[in-house]
């Protein structure tokens, strides 16, 4: 196992690799493998951004977060202007319908909520927000019901794991009861468990996906 100094210097080098956080304050704090990011960025996505670089380093346990946004005056926008903007994203982004989308915006924070049918579309609506100036943070009620009234295949979802070459699918177990499936089973990285999961997201008719995943360093 890494020492907490050298941990926190690899989860350091790490930040400061992506290009968006060269010039960004940020803190990092590491005890038994649980990483604390401070600090303060100038927009949503730097500090999304920042979670993700210190997530994929390898021996991190868990992220957390206590980063701060503050926008320069440029940055500024009123709840109004920021939820026009959000409307307008999606308007000119094909693979979200706009139609089946609910946006509330309070003091910056944005709350977007409906139905679709794709989890594709609910992480795109969820992109289109999280890149516009005044956003300092997105909470994503979007629920997924499939219009495709087959079952979830199993074997389908064993078989797509198994064509990555990035995921050691031995480990993966794969339930799935109706239109739901549940991931449980060892990986080596963060980058693993994502992965698996948008593998699981895109059987058709899949509704939810359970990511019981563990990380082999987490014990």
């Amino acid at each position: 196992m890494k020492t907490n100094e050298s941990l926190q210097k690899d989860v350091q080098d790490a930040i400061k690799w992506e290009p968006l956080l060269h010039a960004a304050e940020i803190g990092v704090i590491v005890k038994d493998g649980i990483v604390t990011l401070t600090g303060t960025v100038d927009s949503y996505t730097k500090k999304l951004e920042a979670e993700h670089a210190a997530k994929m380093v390898s021996g991190v346990k868990a992220v957390v977060e206590k980063i701060d946004i503050r926008y320069g005056s440029y940055g500024k926008k009123s709840d109004s202007e920021i939820a026009s903007e959000i409307i307008n994203a999606f308007r000119w982004n094909w693979s979200i319908p706009e139609d089946k989308i609910k946006v509330k915006v309070e003091n910056g924070w944005v709350t977007i909520e409906g139905t679709v049918n794709w989890n594709y579309q609910k992480e795109s609506a969820n992109d289109a927000v999280k890149n516009l100036l005044g956003v300092i943070g997105v909470t994503n009620k979007i629920t997924i019901k499939s219009d495709v009234a087959d079952l979830v295949e199993k074997k389908e979802i064993e078989k797509a794991l198994a064509r990555n070459w990035t995921i050691n699918h031995d480990n993966i177990k794969v339930k799935v009861i109706a239109n739901e499936v549940t991931l449980s089973g060892i990986v080596n990285s963060y980058y693993e468990k994502d992965e698996a999961e948008r593998i699981a997201w895109n059987a058709p008719g899949v509704n939810s996906v359970n990511n019981e995943l563990s990380l082999f360093n987490e014990n």
